[in-house]
């Protein structure tokens, strides 16, 4: 008997759940930023699959942006001393950056395989 044909996953809800731009249920990643050899769901193989340095590239500038904003209205408002400037946006950035990482490389590898960038033509 055949299989049914997968009901396409959008490439955002892929990204944000870090799952395979596929079947929408097996994990992207088996580290924190290395793709999985294969789907465990679904068998597609993931490995030759990178999106590079964009995600970077797009989180670093927008959560820059946004720090840059919140830290210009804190000193224009408030004026504290410099320490606590680097008390507060120092974690903030890393941990912004870091969070926001993850799901930025899913969602450009999900938008990828959506639109068959690369070699994602062997799509089932």
């Amino acid at each position: 008997m055949a299989e049914a044909p997968l009901i396409p996953v959008s490439p955002l809800r892929a990204g944000f759940l870090c799952r395979c731009p596929n079947c929408g249920k097996g994990r992207l990643y088996s580290g924190y930023l290395k793709i999985a050899e294969s789907c465990a769901n679904c068998g597609f193989e993931l490995r030759k699959h990178d999106a590079g340095d964009g995600p970077a590239v797009f989180v670093v500038l927008i959560i820059g942006a946004i720090i840059v904003g919140l830290a210009l209205w804190v000193e224009i408002d408030y004026q504290p001393p410099y320490w606590v400037h680097l008390a507060i946006w120092a974690p903030a950035i890393l941990g912004g950056c870091l969070g926001a990482l993850r799901p930025a490389k899913a969602i450009l590898i999900a938008l990828q395989f959506k639109h068959r960038v690369l070699a994602f033509d062997d799509k089932p």
